[in-house]
């Protein structure tokens, strides 16, 4: 395969942060061309985010360039009526277009979905945030810690004495950037079909919510309220981290067969005839006695060495890494996960960027530039312009 699945797609990102960000950087892993319409003077929010003050003053925080690379930059003032000229002119000639203001914003500015269809009948527009279009929350303003707190997920997170935590990282964030490029990618799968676009509406708080399922289905099923369970697994014993000699060991041995062989490997064949352990259900009453039992023999051997002895066995185990002990995983590396990229401002930097964790025929999509400096595509955008309305055109696309 010589092209990606997504390859010839346009998309107009209007997007700030990283629940856009990252929907359109997955876009563009997978094969489409992705130009960021910034504001003036500031552009993205997240181009002042990150743990350098330095990068940040210069436009180009660490929290931007994690997720921009391979995109353009425009700058586009939509009050301004040659720059709106321009805008719509991309919007004719654009497959997708994203955005993450808050509900109606895009509407107020004259950009609703019937604006946009009239302009482009098969484009698929996109709407991501926190609550969605419709319903009483829809204009709340909402972050990631917000859309953590309400979707019950930091309820569940802890144990009984630290509960509630937030999750560390953005995880509502990134699933409303993948539900939405799963959606993107559907609507264009769609439009071969029908030759007409689609406006979807995607809120994290519901992608947050489906993508905490066990939990939720649960209590909506069986009616079992989640508790917060630490760095234990509800469903099954002994499942969760333990004590190796030198830190913590994850261990899942979630099937009988798991259970027999971890016992006889840590020299504990007594346990599989203590009827506190014997099944399954038991095991999960009994956890805090079995774990008692589990990590006095593990603490024999340094985790690394019980990862070796168990995995081979069957038995899923694996040490718990700190994120600069993860990124230097040696099967990272035989993936081709991580991409090297100059810094956008030549200072000759290396920037090290992450993949999405798919390999398309065998080999993993990679950004083929940095991420862009504020507008740095400018120049060309006229040029883009009429190269996007020709493609478009070629493709059966006719804009007002």
């Amino acid at each position: 395969m010589t092209e990606r699945p997504l390859s010839g797609i346009r998309v107009l990102d209007l997007t700030n942060v990283l629940a856009g960000p990252y929907c359109s950087y997955h876009l563009m892993l997978l094969g489409a061309e992705v130009v960021k319409v910034e504001q003036p003077g500031r552009g993205d929010l997240a181009r002042s985010l990150g743990p350098d003050p330095e990068l940040n003053r210069a436009g180009i925080g660490a929290s931007f360039l994690a997720q921009n690379a391979g995109k353009k930059s425009l700058v586009l003032d939509l009050k301004d009526p040659a720059d709106r000229a321009d805008f719509e002119d991309l919007v004719r000639g654009a497959d997708v277009l994203l955005e993450n203001f808050r509900a109606g914003v895009l509407d107020r500015i004259g950009y609703g979905p019937e604006r946009l269809r009239e302009l482009n009948g098969r484009l698929v527009s996109c709407a991501i945030t926190g609550f969605g279009q419709s319903g009483p929350m829809s204009s709340a303003p909402a972050y990631d810690q917000i859309i953590q707190g309400l979707s019950g997920m930091m309820s569940i997170t802890g144990t009984t004495d630290t509960a509630p935590l937030r999750v560390g990282f953005p995880v509502s964030d990134s699933l409303g950037g993948l539900g939405a490029a799963l959606a993107i990618s559907a609507a264009l799968l769609g439009r071969e079909r029908t030759g007409e676009g689609a406006h979807l509406d995607v809120s994290m708080l519901e992608v947050s919510l489906s993508a905490m399922g066990w939990a939720v289905s649960n209590y909506l099923i069986s009616g079992v309220d989640p508790e917060p369970m630490g760095d234990q697994n509800a469903t099954a014993a002994p499942s969760g981290t333990f004590e190796a000699a030198d830190g913590g060991l994850n261990i899942a041995a979630n099937r009988q067969e798991q259970f027999e062989t971890l016992c006889r490997l840590a020299g504990l064949p007594h346990l599989l005839e203590d009827p506190r352990f014997a099944e399954r259900e038991a095991r999960k009453i009994h956890r805090a006695e079995l774990n008692a039992e589990l990590n006095a023999a593990l603490r024999q051997k340094t985790a690394a060495e019980w990862e070796t002895t168990l995995s081979a066995a069957g038995v899923p185990a694996a040490r718990v890494l700190s994120v600069p002990e993860a990124v230097e995983l040696e099967q990272l590396g035989h993936r081709g996960f991580f991409t090297d990229l100059p810094y956008p401002d030549g200072s000759g930097r290396t920037l090290r960027i992450s993949g999405n964790g798919v390999l398309v025929d065998g080999r993993p999509p990679h950004p083929d530039q940095p991420p862009p400096l504020l507008g740095e595509h400018n120049e060309e955008r006229h040029r883009l312009i009429a190269r996007w309305r020709a493609e478009s055109r070629a493709s059966g696309v006719l804009g007002s």
